[in-house]
């Protein structure tokens, strides 16, 4: 298997929980961003690729617009987005990333976590080095060679392209995932994206087995039930 299929089992473990926490969560990215860069997302890259994707979520519309009037209308609201770091059982290993408007709460409700799996949080950096932090983008209607000659041609610095079941799969640094859209989208104006992510993919994957299967397979549902979480990434192949 290649590395796509390990996004989308990435992309399925973010966002298998429950609808009203997915659209709570896109509520307060689109805010954010919109507070942040204005809410015209022709002049707000950031707006524009969140509100792309909350669709692709099927988010409601009236959630997403209520977001961006929310700044409009003059609303006074802040969030913060961190990362965690945690040690699982076995030497799994985890980055979950938080947006909240309080900080110790999310702190108090990660390390109940921590407590009731008897693990470990980590210092910051001691579990990020062994993940690579990407974006990717897949598509189809290019071959291999095709979209390596449109990346130079635009002067786009990519880490590799992967073919994956007639999909053209693209990793690069988080900061060209534009330029990358845009340069397909100009060579094929009816590109539909399988895939615009920026992940941390791990390195290396590891396989649970028994008990530690199941601690780390109930550490990923209770963090699903942490109101603040957005985010989680693992290095664990088998669930």
């Amino acid at each position: 298997m290649g590395r796509a299929y390990e996004v989308r089992k990435a992309s399925i473990q973010k966002t298998g929980a429950a609808r009203g926490k997915i659209y709570s969560m896109y509520a307060k990215e689109i805010y954010q961003a919109a507070k942040n860069g204005g809410v015209e997302m022709e002049s707000n890259s950031a707006l524009k690729r969140l509100v792309e994707r909350a669709k692709k979520e099927q988010v409601p519309a009236d959630i997403i617009k209520r977001a961006i009037d929310k700044v409009n209308s003059g609303v006074d609201e802040s969030y913060i987005k961190n990362t965690y770091e945690m040690f699982g059982p076995a030497g799994s290993t985890l980055i979950v990333e938080c947006l909240t408007d309080n900080v110790n709460r999310s702190v108090s409700d990660l390390r109940a976590v921590v407590n009731k799996c008897h693990v470990k949080m980590g210092n910051m950096g001691s579990v990020s080095y062994n993940y690579d932090n990407l974006c990717i983008v897949s598509f189809k209607g290019l071959d291999s060679e095709q979209t390596l000659n449109l990346m130079i041609e635009n002067d786009i610095d990519i880490i590799d392209i992967e073919e994956d079941e007639g999909n053209i799969v693209i990793y690069a640094d988080p900061s060209n995932l534009f330029k990358i859209k845009d340069a397909i989208s100009k060579a094929l104006p009816k590109v539909e994206f399988d895939m615009d992510e920026i992940t941390m993919l791990a390195k290396e994957k590891i396989t649970l087995q028994g008990e530690d299967l199941e601690i780390f397979k109930r550490m990923l549902t209770m963090l699903d039930d942490v109101e603040d979480v957005s985010n989680v990434y693992h290095n664990v192949e088998n669930v």
